[in-house]
């Protein structure tokens, strides 16, 4: 007990809630925990002051102390719990390998009073199941030094909030409760928005810049014409500020990561040169001998200027040309990259500086000859599922890459969500078994997940009345990047602990309802994709049935482009054209067959249906709760619309085959089910969010789509027997596409 009392440098007397057993609580806090520890602190704080708590001298209070008991054997940001009686005193005691692990411990705590689980704490052991689990940010700095996203009604919106102390604080607190401890910020050319270089003084900029053009869905999927002369032409300043105190600003957020045990990279593509071209002799010209020296000390006053910078991400594209050697690549990166974080740490040879290299238009040989000599830790990231991480919880695309992969060398997983831009996700069975199939951890790094295709910053899709300022994504999706966090922390948490999470967040409800809604709703996505597979989010955005105009699909997916689709590789689906031959052939079917995902996608939407009906009347007062049911009711129409589509391309396939009207007649009747289907979706979607403007898809609004989907009817009417393509197709992957 002596050596307890004399951690308690801040005590906290509380009385409790009549719902805990325990009458008080005195929290202590050991002052190694830093930060991290105190942030832990103050989230005890307020949920306790939630469930009515008071001061209270009550020598029997339950004591709660936040400590770090380093081990040179505990994995960081592990943790224990230990709970034990002393006379009439429960005694709790957290005890974190380092402070974050102090500060998850303490989260515990804090959620433990949350959901009313406080008085039932028992010994518990923790530890990272993945160790760097982080989010993928496209960040919109200015106009000037865009991002890929930056094409897009979410970017624009985004680029003021980019610069505000409140943005960043709700974000990086939101990422410390989900327990992600890594933030990826991507752009393709940020060092003028960032760091003064003292040899090409005309390069940093000061102020914030945003277009007043209107953008449109002509811009070069690589990249190209990111910064369009008309655009610089009518810009507005969103902010006045020097370049000094953009970088003043920047390690502020910097700091601010680091007290929630957040670590924060920058990746960038090349070449590019937004906001210095021009400048000095500056251009896009690999060989220009100028542009090298600049990035070269660019990238050195990066390291320079911000000393909790934890390292950066490269790319050998898409500025680069696709068929160009990859040694020649490789050799420029080491010469920019590589020999600028060599010239930064001569003064810090103790400073540990990651990089990491994507697999992307290069080869790995290449890229281990150029960076032999990189003077700290070197990983490889790969794109896992593509562009789709809700399709199916084991992708196969990169197997190759783990049997080839050089030995004592790991990858990151560059986890892409260019699937659900809109909705609220909850499916903690899918992401528990997608985060238990990564890589071991002898080849894995850790993970970033995140869109291209959308902003996760402050909301601009919902329709806003309010007069204060957007909720963040992470915010509204606050379930979602819930289970991501966590599930990658600790897959062992089960169904039931998201239960009580609900029941906390929407007392009113149903708690066990909630759940059942929003998984069913989940579901939609990767049944549908699985089966219906374009490997880019340019080719394949399944909230609208859509691909980019400019893409292979042009644009809407018809009910042909549905009996010639593919299914994804790996997820054991059968396309239509297979699925038609091994029926036609009487032979089995070796898969999950069409008919058979639009039953599941049927049996999802009959959950969340279900589940809805016992939600409406509590969601009448609780705003959030019925946000989640219109999210919830229109996946759900949209799961039986595509179920009808699928049913109505099968029958029609066969009807090619065989010419029987029964068949006709069926696909008729199936696509008209479709219609109606798409049409409550878009009514309840586009009631609650507006069209928008995304930079890989396009001007998407989906009760405009209507016109198309209806379309279908006309196709299927109008179709002749015998004129199916077959290119003998059936699954793969596009080469090239980004990683």
């Amino acid at each position: 007990m002596k050596r307890l009392v004399s951690l308690c440098y801040l005590q906290l007397c509380l009385f409790c809630a009549p719902a805990f057993a325990d009458t008080s609580l005195w929290l202590s806090v050991q002052p190694g925990t830093a930060e991290p520890g105190k942030f832990a602190a103050e989230e005890i704080r307020r949920e306790a002051k939630a469930q009515g708590m008071t001061l209270s001298d009550d020598t029997k209070a339950t004591r709660v102390a936040l400590t770090i008991e380093r081990d040179g054997n505990a994995a960081a940001e592990s943790y224990t719990i230990r709970v034990q009686k002393e006379g009439d005193c429960r005694i709790i005691t957290v005890r974190g390998a380092d402070a974050t692990g102090t500060m998850y411990g303490g989260l515990d705590i804090a959620e433990a009073i949350r959901t009313g689980t406080f008085d039932s704490l028992k010994d518990s052991d923790h530890r990272p199941h993945i160790a760097q689990r982080g989010l993928k940010f496209n960040i919109p700095l200015d106009l000037r030094t865009p991002s890929y996203t930056d094409c897009s009604d979410a970017a624009q919106a985004n680029i003021p909030e980019m610069w505000k102390r409140e943005f960043w604080t709700a974000y990086l607190d939101s990422m410390a409760r989900h327990r992600y401890n890594v933030l990826s910020l991507w752009s393709l050319h940020p060092f003028p928005s960032l760091v003064k270089v003292p040899e090409f003084p005309e390069v940093a900029l000061d102020d914030v810049w945003r277009t007043r053009a209107k953008l449109d869905d002509t811009f070069s999927f690589a990249g190209t014409d990111m910064v369009r002369p008309a655009m610089l032409a009518d810009h507005e300043v969103v902010k006045r500020i020097t370049i000094d105190e953009k970088i003043e600003f920047w390690r502020w957020v910097m700091q601010q990561a680091a007290n929630r045990g957040i670590r924060v990279y920058f990746f960038t593509w090349n070449v590019f040169t937004f906001g210095a071209e021009g400048k000095h002799g500056i251009t896009n010209d690999l060989s220009n001998q100028i542009t090298k020296r600049y990035f070269r000390a660019s990238v050195r006053e990066m390291v320079k200027t911000y000393p909790l910078l934890a390292g950066m991400g490269i790319t050998a594209g898409e500025g680069m040309p696709e068929k160009m050697d990859s040694k020649a690549k490789e050799a420029w990166l080491w010469d920019t990259y590589g020999e600028g974080v060599r010239d930064a740490l001569k003064d810090e040879p103790k400073r540990e500086f990651n990089m990491i290299h994507r697999f992307h238009w290069t080869a790995q040989s290449d890229i281990l000859d150029a960076f032999q000599n990189y003077p700290g830790p070197f990983e490889f990231s790969f794109k896992y599922s593509v562009a789709h991480m809700y399709s199916i919880t084991k992708p196969p695309f990169i197997q190759p890459l783990l049997e080839n992969l050089a030995p004592g060398r790991k990858t990151w997983l560059t986890v892409r969500n260019d699937d659900i831009y809109t909705f609220r996700f909850g499916d903690p069975a899918y992401a528990r078994e997608y985060i238990l199939n990564m890589p071991p951890a002898d080849k894995l790094a850790g993970f970033y997940m995140g869109p291209d295709g959308y902003v996760w910053g402050r909301d601009f899709l919902e329709r806003h009345s309010d007069p204060g300022p957007r909720p963040l994504v992470m915010e509204k999706q606050w379930y979602s990047f819930m289970l991501w966090g966590r599930l990658a922390y600790d897959p062992s948490l089960p169904d039931s602990h998201f239960e009580k999470v609900l029941a906390a967040r929407h007392p009113t409800a149903e708690s066990a309802q909630i759940f059942r809604a929003l998984q069913g709703a989940s579901q939609v996505m990767p049944l549908t994709t699985r089966f219906f597979w374009g490997d880019i989010d340019l080719k394949w955005y399944p909230e609208a049935c859509w691909g980019h105009p400019r893409s292979k699909s042009r644009g809407f997916h018809t009910v042909r482009h549905f009996m010639e689709g593919s299914s994804m590789p790996g997820a054991n689906v059968l396309c239509i054209r297979d699925w038609r031959a091994r029926l036609v052939a009487c032979q089995p079917m070796a898969g999950t067959t069409p008919l058979e995902i639009a039953d599941a996608l049927d049996g999802a939407a009959a959950k969340t249906f279900t589940a809805l009906d016992t939600l409406r009347q509590p969601a009448k007062q609780d705003i959030e709760l019925q946000k989640t049911v219109n999210d919830c009711e229109s996946l759900a129409w949209l799961g039986r619309y595509y179920a009808s589509k699928i049913r109505g391309a099968c029958a029609l396939a066969l009807f090619d085959v065989n010419g029987d009207k029964f068949e006709h007649d069926a696909a008729l009747r199936h696509l008209e089910d479709a219609v109606t289907h798409w049409k409550r979706y878009a009514a309840i979607r586009d009631a609650h969010y507006v069209p928008a403007l995304y930079n890989r898809v396009g001007y998407v609004d989906v009760t405009a789509l209507t016109e198309k989907v209806t379309a279908d009817l006309d196709i299927a009417r109008d179709w002749k027997p015998g004129t199916l393509k077959d290119d003998g197709k059936r699954s793969g992957t596009e080469k090239g596409f980004r990683n």
